[in-house]
C-alpha cells in the first residue's frame, strides 16, 4: 500500500541496537518553495528512525511519538538526507533518543557514511533533534510482529518504493481554509495512518510547516517543536495558527492541530521558526 514516504528512496541500516541511521533520496518532490529539504520532511525521516532503536529499547513494548524537535544548523540543499539517530536514555515510561541530521552531498552508502560521521569527516550536519517517545502496550500496534528492528541490527534495509504523484505537499490533500489564520485540514487517510490507527507524526509536522507557510509565505521554515497530545480518531486534522514573533527576517509561530470532528480535541501543539530565504546560507561541504 502507497503511504506518503512511498517515493521518499528510504534505506536503513542499525550498527548497533542503540544507533540506526537512514538515508532519504532529495527529488525537488521534497523541497520547500526556498529549495532546500522541507522541514516536516526532515521531521518525518527524524521520526521514522529514531523510532528503531527505542523499539529495540523497550521491548515487547510498542513507541508513540510524544514530543519532537528539530533545529536547523543550515539548508540542505544537495541531498541525500541522512539522519543519524542515537539512544539517549531509556525510562519505565518514556525512551529518549537524538536526531542528527546531515546533507550527504551525493554519498548514499549508509555503512561509509557511519563511519564517516563517527571520523568527524563526513557529511555536513544541517539539523539537530530529540525525539521522545512513550510506552505503548505492543497490542496498540497493528501487525507490530512485522516491524521489529533488533533483528535488523547490521543490516542495511531498502524500503520499497512506489512513484507518488505531486509534491511533499500536494499528496497530502491538505485543504486550505484560511491562509492567514493557517487553517488547513487532512483528513485521516491509509495514505497517512500509522500503525496505531492514527495520522503519522511526519505527515503531522508538514500539516503544520504548511500552516506556517500559509501564514508567512515569504518565508521558509527551519525550526520546529512539536508536543503530540493524542490520537486523531476521525479527522479531518484541523491547523491553527498564532504569530508569537515578527521580524525583520524571521518569524515564530505557534500552531495547534485539533481533531475537527470530535468537538476540537487537542491533537498537538506546535512550535515553528521560519526565516526569510535569502538569509539562510549553505553551511560549507566537506573537502
Amino acid at each position: 500500500m502507497k503511504t506518503f514516504t512511498s517515493d521518499f528512496g528510504l534505506a536503513s541500516f542499525q550498527p548497533t541496537p542503540e544507533r540506526s541511521l537512514m538515508r532519504a533520496d532529495l527529488t525537488d518532490k521534497l523541497r520547500s518553495h526556498g529549495g532546500q529539504a522541507s522541514l516536516g520532511v526532515l521531521v518525518t525521516v527524524a521520526d521514522y528512525v529514531t523510532s528503531d532503536p527505542a523499539l529495540v529499547a523497550c521491548r515487547p513494548d510498542w513507541t508513540a511519538t510524544q514530543d519532537l524537535s528539530l533545529h536547523s544548523a543550515g539548508p540542505l540543499t544537495e541531498g541525500p538526507i541522512v539522519v543519524d539517530s542515537n539512544l539517549v536514555r531509556i525510562g519505565k515510561k518514556t525512551i529518549i533518543v537524538s536526531a542528527d541530521v546531515y546533507d550527504g552531498h551525493g554519498f548514499t552508502d549508509l555503512r561509509e557514511l557511519a563511519d564517516a560521521i563517527d571520523s568527524g569527516s563526513g557529511p555536513t550536519l544541517a539539523a539537530r533533534g530529540l525525539v521522545t517517545f512513550a510506552r505503548i502496550p505492543r497490542s496498540a500496534a497493528g501487525d507490530a510482529d512485522s516491524y521489529s528492528p533488533d533483528q535488523w541490527i547490521g543490516t542495511l534495509r531498502e524500503h520499497p518504493t512506489q512513484a507518488v504523484e505531486g509534491t511533499i505537499y500536494s499528496r497530502l490533500g491538505m485543504r486550505v481554509i484560511d491562509a492567514s489564520a493557517g487553517v488547513l485540514e487532512l483528513d485521516l487517510t491509509p495514505f497517512v495512518v500509522n500503525q496505531i490507527g492514527t495520522i503519522m507524526g511526519g505527515a503531522q509536522a508538514l500539516l503544520v510547516e504548511s500552516a506556517a507557510q500559509a501564514m508567512r509565505p515569504e518565508l521558509v521554515a527551519t525550526d520546529m517543536q512539536m508536543h503530540y497530545l493524542s490520537q486523531v480518531r476521525t479527522g479531518p486534522a484541523r491547523s491553527y495558527g498564532t504569530v508569537i514573533r515578527d521580524a525583520a527576517d524571521h518569524a515564530v509561530l505557534s500552531i495547534q492541530l485539533v481533531d475537527a470532528s470530535a468537538d476540537d480535541r487537542l491533537l498537538a501543539l506546535a512550535t515553528v521558526t521560519l526565516h526569510k530565504p535569502n538569509r539562510l546560507t549553505q553551511p560549507n561541504r566537506p573537502e
